[in-house]
């Protein structure tokens, strides 16, 4: 599973989730951090929103992006990988 993740340097929100993520224990799980300080039109849609998570899902011969629902900050680990795999195609699971 390919997860994005929309975050800016100072964001303690941001840090925490990400902290979290890279402590599932899904070896097939891939995170990427994007800094939307680097990007003015990331800047722009998440500046009021960060973080954001996104799922990248192949679809015929494109990867499409789709917006996964913001977890609480008071998630757990365990609580992020369940929401995880319930958002997952059934194709996906394990």
């Amino acid at each position: 599973m390919r997860l994005i993740l929309y975050s800016k340097p100072g964001c303690h929100l941001c840090e925490g989730l990400q902290e979290k993520l890279l402590k599932i224990s899904n070896p097939s799980l891939e995170l990427e951090i994007r800094d939307i300080t680097t990007r003015e039109d990331w800047f722009q849609t998440f500046q009021y929103e960060i973080p954001v998570l996104f799922r990248v899902r192949q679809e015929r011969t494109e990867q499409v992006e789709e917006q996964l629902p913001r977890p609480s900050p008071r998630a757990t680990v365990r609580q992020l990988e369940q929401m995880l795999q319930k958002d997952l195609p059934e194709e996906d699971k394990c």
